[in-house]
């Protein structure tokens, strides 16, 4: 499952620079499937959705840091724990149940989104 950040979010930045992903973000800001990735123009992602990597996408939140689930793989095929959640001063770095992956299928979109890596 992906990891989100609650709204006790200190919004400090400790997490950003940790996800091996990019999926994490400071509040507001656009993103986009490319960002820390291999992926570029129009991908089908492992559920299935059509993206174009390269295209801006809407913030999750515009008040604290948040986390993509479609690029969170809570750091299977990078380490052994969630990066976020272990530098997060404040346990805001919790997961995300309303988007429940199992292993085989973190690793797998770990593996799409870095392929030579």
């Amino acid at each position: 499952m992906a990891i989100i950040i609650t709204d006790e979010c200190i919004n400090c930045g400790a997490c950003e620079p940790e996800c091996p992903n990019t999926a994490i973000y400071e509040g507001a800001d656009d993103w986009r499937y490319k960002d820390g990735t291999s992926l570029e123009g129009n991908v089908v992602l492992t559920n299935g959705r059509e993206v174009n990597a390269d295209e801006a996408q809407e913030p999750i939140s515009d008040e604290v840091y948040y986390i993509v689930p479609d690029k969170c793989t809570e750091c299977k095929g990078f380490h052994e724990e969630p990066q976020c959640a272990a530098v997060c001063p404040v346990d805001c770095c919790v997961p995300d149940e309303d988007h429940v992956e199992t292993e085989d299928e973190l690793l797998a979109k770990q593996r799409f989104m870095h392929p030579d890596g």
